[in-house]
């Protein structure tokens, strides 16, 4: 069964002031309701992200400024730092390291994906990392962008011709669909292609 991380609490001591500071992002508000007297909810979600964060009163007990180290994944660390400048934060130098190693200066040379990082923090200090990944490690989903997507789907048109040719009247979608999730958790073409084969019987049982 999937499960999927939904929301991060990130304690603050000022609740509007916090509001502000993740508006300046550009990140959408998806709510700011106040259910008492000393209870409010404020969820902002950033731009292409499944997971959200929320803010508030009586959310946590935690020190504002506690959470550290939250990872904003981007596929051009180049690009995502200058917008962040551009609107006004104040965003660290990039830097490169491998697990174990210290930091240094610049993004990684070979521009390998995990490897390179900048830092900021909100109004509380609580702690972000952007993190540049263009290849993600197996089981660990594509990053979903244009480019990535366009080629996931000609791979899969690429198997699909094979299985059409000899399997009963189908919906492409169907098998197009499969195989994506399939690529997503980290399966190779070959598995891929059995995993939506699977499927498809499981459809037509």
């Amino acid at each position: 069964m999937d499960m999927k991380l939904e929301v991060v609490v990130v304690p603050v001591s000022d609740v509007d002031r916090a509001k502000r500071f993740y508006e300046q992002l550009g990140w959408q508000l998806d709510a700011d309701f106040v259910t008492g007297p000393d209870s409010r909810v404020v969820q902002f979600t950033p731009p292409g992200s499944a997971a959200s964060i929320q803010f508030g009163q009586g959310l946590t007990t935690a020190v504002p400024g506690a959470v550290k180290s939250l990872f904003l994944v981007v596929l051009d660390i180049e690009a995502a730092r200058a917008d962040l400048v551009r609107r006004g934060l104040t965003v660290s130098e990039i830097f490169h390291k491998m697990p174990g190693s210290p930091p240094l200066p610049g993004p990684d040379p070979d521009r390998k994906s995990y490897s390179s990082f900048a830092s900021f923090s909100d109004p509380d200090g609580n702690g972000w990392l952007l993190q540049e990944i263009k290849t993600r490690l197996p089981g660990r989903g594509l990053g979903m962008d244009v480019a990535t997507l366009t080629e996931l789907l000609r791979e899969a048109e690429e198997h699909h011709g094979p299985y059409e040719a000899t399997a009963p009247k189908h919906h492409w979608s169907d098998w197009y669909a499969a195989y994506i999730i399939a690529r997503q958790r980290g399966r190779v073409s070959e598995e891929a292609v059995k995993d939506a084969g699977l499927h498809m019987e499981a459809i037509r049982q």
